[in-house]
This record gives C-alpha cells, sequence and structure tokens, in this order.
C-alpha cells in the first residue's frame, strides 16, 4: 500500500470548486482530508487536531491564511504548512514563506504536483509531535508557549494566572466551581478559607475584558465561574 494512505491533511479552502478539486486530487493519493471552508474555522481544526499537513488557501473569510500560520507558528504548532495562491510573484512567496509556510504553490497547479508537495512535507516532517492551542470564541489558550490571546492580541499573564485561563478553557462554557479551582489550580484538597480564588479571578477577568466590547467570563452566582464566547473578530 502507498504510504500516502497515512497522511492526514488539513485543507483550508474558500472556494468550493476548488476545495472539491483538491479533496478529490489528495483522496485519490490515498490521503484523508478534513476541509475548512474559512479562515476561523481552519485556525480552530488546525490548532486542535493532529495533522500530517495543513494546506491553506492565502485568502480566505474571517482570517487569512497568512493569519493563520502566523498564530500557529507563534503557538510553536509546527505542522508542515503548504500555501495554495493564484499570487505568484515572488514578494508574495516571500511573505509566505517568511511567515512560516514551508511551502508555496501557485494555482492553477498540476495535480502531481500538489501530491508530489504534500508528500514531501510529509516525510520532511516525520513523526515530529506539534503543539496544541486550545480555543472558544475569540480566546486563544497557546498550551506550549504558555500564552493567552484574544482576538491576535496578547494578554500578559501571570504563571498563577495563565494556569487558571488554561483550566477555565478546558472547561469553556461549563460552570467551573471554587472547589474545582482550588483543587487543580493551586492544589489544595481543602478550602483554605481565604479569597485567593476571587482575586485572581478578578485579575484574570480584568486582563481578559479591559481593551474588549464583550464580556468573556462571567460569575455565576452560588456556584461558580464560566468562560462564554465571543465570537473570533468581533470588536
Amino acid at each position: 500500500m502507498d504510504d500516502s494512505a497515512q497522511i492526514a491533511v488539513l485543507l483550508a479552502e474558500d472556494d468550493p470548486s476548488q476545495a472539491a478539486n483538491v479533496i478529490a486530487i489528495l483522496n485519490a493519493a490515498s490521503m484523508r482530508v478534513d476541509h475548512a471552508a474559512d479562515g476561523g474555522e481552519g485556525l480552530r481544526r488546525a490548532a486542535a487536531g493532529r495533522y500530517d499537513v495543513i494546506i491553506l488557501d492565502r485568502m480566505l473569510p474571517t482570517l487569512s491564511g497568512i493569519d493563520i500560520i502566523t498564530r500557529l507558528r507563534s503557538a510553536g504548532v509546527g505542522a508542515p504548512v503548504l500555501m495554495l495562491s493564484a499570487l505568484g510573484r515572488a514578494e508574495h512567496r516571500v511573505e509566505g514563506l517568511e511567515s512560516g509556510v514551508d511551502d508555496y504553490l501557485t494555482k492553477p497547479f498540476e495535480p502531481v504536483e500538489l501530491v508530489a508537495r504534500v508528500r514531501a512535507l510529509w516525510r520532511r516532517a516525520g513523526n515530529q509531535q506539534h503543539g496544541a492551542v486550545l480555543l472558544h470564541g475569540d480566546l486563544e489558550c497557546h498550551l506550549k508557549a504558555r500564552t493567552a490571546w484574544r482576538q491576535g492580541r496578547h494578554l500578559p499573564l501571570s504563571p498563577k494566572e495563565f494556569e487558571l485561563f488554561r483550566y477555565l478553557m478546558e472547561h469553556a462554557g461549563e460552570v467551573v466551581t471554587r472547589e474545582m479551582l482550588l483543587r487543580h489550580v493551586w492544589k489544595l484538597s481543602f478550602d483554605p478559607q481565604t479569597n485567593v480564588v476571587d482575586v485572581n479571578v478578578g485579575r484574570l477577568r480584568r486582563k481578559l475584558e479591559e481593551g474588549f466590547d464583550a464580556p468573556v467570563l462571567e460569575t455565576v452566582w452560588g456556584t461558580g465561574y464560566r468562560l462564554i464566547a465571543a465570537e473570533p473578530g468581533g470588536a
């Protein structure tokens, strides 16, 4: 069997006919392809999934291919990326490569060349493990880099604030109790009868929300706290 059967590909392409063409080409080469129709979905899938190769269209709704690769590389996600673009001038290729793209293929392209380039990227990457990013609305938690972002803006968190943010992101949309935070963030099996949780949640809330229009961390009175979603790219 062709070793290409092991290759898992993520394709971010908003043009339906172009996406169908690429998927058909790679499926014919025994590769598995997941498809994202816009930049926001492409970033979420690339960050959360384990793909051997990521193919990005340069011009995408919500987030461009350049935006996606910049965020992935800043998070330590090292999956090899092939960028597809109708922009074939040298400066366009250079911009893509300098942003972290591993290869750049200009449209239109020959099917055999697309397959060859994906295989080459896969072989080059070997069994490299990739970093991970937790995403919820317009929030990003970069686990390997231990950084937090909102709407592409870096949020300067202390080490304890990051651990608190990470735990809330792992349970995004769920109510997290004070006891859960004490146990998992502070590693305490008892209540120290202090306001350490409330103080740190307050500090984290300010950093997540100051300068933004929509709140993302709500207090569920008598129960705990919950991260709610604001849409990526919102004001």
